[in-house]
């Protein structure tokens, strides 16, 4: 009886240290959120710009600066507390890897966060100031954005645009673990480039040519540059 008692324990215990791990992220991210709220000001000005600043945004609504303003403390409180939230998952399946994983995760974590924020910055500094005036300039009719439509718009962009370049690192575990070969990936380019178009034309906002040409661009050099990470995977196996 004793031995079956003992059983659950380890499951217990990490089910308990799971909680204690998501406590502390949500704590890191309640504190990071708060002290977001006090450079909300700075961040509205920095994604208006593309825009034309604040004052070409106006709000119709009695809560929708509210709504704006949550929103986006909310965001630069995940920003900020994304160094304890990697932390804690980190504490969390660290013990369980090998040797050699944990090397991997020393070497993809920080390049997952290098290249979402390519990403971001690709869709705020290129596509946005191109994007932006072709939406409003659709049609003649004087247009005067909505806070809360505005924001979402940009920092939904932004958050899919930097998703889609983490696709090396996504081609790299899936060689390692042996579901794609760096050959299958070469045969297969032109099926790549469809792909490539497509996703451009579901993330660019206008889908004009020019727009998703500059998404494709850099997505076709990334694939690229997934081959090359496939290939390091397989000689390393």
């Amino acid at each position: 009886m004793k031995k079956k008692d003992a059983e659950p324990r380890p499951l217990l215990e990490h089910i308990e240290e799971l909680r204690q791990r998501l406590f502390r992220a949500l704590i890191a991210l309640a504190v990071a959120t708060i002290a977001s709220s006090f450079l909300v000001n700075r961040f509205l000005e920095w994604l208006a710009r593309p825009v034309g600043g604040l004052e070409k945004l106006e709000a119709i609504e009695v809560t929708e600066n509210l709504g704006v303003f949550m929103q986006v403390a909310l965001l630069g409180g995940v920003i900020l507390a994304m160094p304890v939230i990697v932390y804690q998952l980190w504490r969390f399946i660290g013990p369980g890897l090998l040797p050699h994983e944990k090397r991997y995760v020393y070497l993809l974590a920080p390049a997952a966060t290098l290249l979402f924020v390519a990403g971001a910055a690709f869709a705020y500094f290129v596509m946005l100031p191109t994007a932006v005036p072709a939406l409003l300039g659709l049609a003649p009719i004087p247009t005067r954005p909505r806070p809360a439509n505005y924001i979402s718009f940009v920092t939904g962009l932004m958050f899919w645009v930097g998703v889609s370049f983490e696709m090396p690192l996504l081609i790299f575990f899936l060689a390692k673990v042996g579901l794609v070969s760096p050959r299958t990936l070469l045969r297969n380019w032109r099926v790549a480039v469809f792909l490539i178009a497509l996703l451009a034309a579901l993330v660019t906002p206008t889908g004009d040519p020019i727009n998703m040409a500059l998404v494709m661009a850099p997505l076709t050099v990334l694939y690229g540059l997934s081959i090359l990470l496939a290939r390091i995977a397989y000689r390393e196996d």
